[in-house]
């Protein structure tokens, strides 16, 4: 006898799903942010905005790439967010015990062509100081001529404490 098919962490959140769906409240949903606010942050996954932030769906647009930093991709998302959605406000959030403190661009660069025989185009985006890194992005998102709204406050969550800390 072959042993059955193995659950995988996708078919669990499948699961999950079909519950969600099935108490699912319809109506309407704007699409535009309700707060007008849109939050640039990092992917990883002991730093949930909507939670450390107090967000209900339909409040805010929330952009995650590796480190929250203001790659060409999350500039472009910002400029939808604002130009054709509505949001005027911008929160940067970085937090500590970052991964993007492990490593270099150049090492990460050298270890993926080792592997793959192709060395990535694009930026890593790696940092050696969360603060300055959250300078930088809120830097880089106001001197862009495709966002409007230069109201960019940047913040670091404590990954041990919950609390986001402003950086000046």
């Amino acid at each position: 006898m072959q042993p059955g098919p193995q659950r995988t962490a996708t078919d669990d959140l499948l699961r999950h799903n079909e519950a969600y769906a099935a108490a699912f409240e319809t109506g309407d949903r704007p699409a535009p942010p309700a707060r007008k606010v849109a939050v640039l942050t990092c992917m990883d996954a002991r730093l949930d905005p909507a939670q450390a932030l107090g967000l209900q769906l339909g409040d805010a647009h929330v952009i995650r790439n590796a480190g929250g930093v203001a790659t060409t991709d999350a500039i472009r998302s910002l400029l939808i967010s604002q130009r054709l959605l509505g949001t005027e406000e911008i929160l940067v959030v970085h937090h500590t015990e970052c991964g993007m403190l492990s490593f270099t661009d150049a090492e990460l660069r050298d270890r993926i062509e080792a592997e793959t025989g192709v060395r990535p185009p694009f930026p890593m985006e790696s940092f050696t100081d969360t603060d300055e890194s959250v300078r930088e992005t809120v830097a880089r998102i106001q001197a862009s001529p495709f966002i409007p709204h230069k109201a960019v406050r940047g913040f670091v969550y404590d990954v041990a404490t919950g609390r986001l800390r402003e950086v000046g």
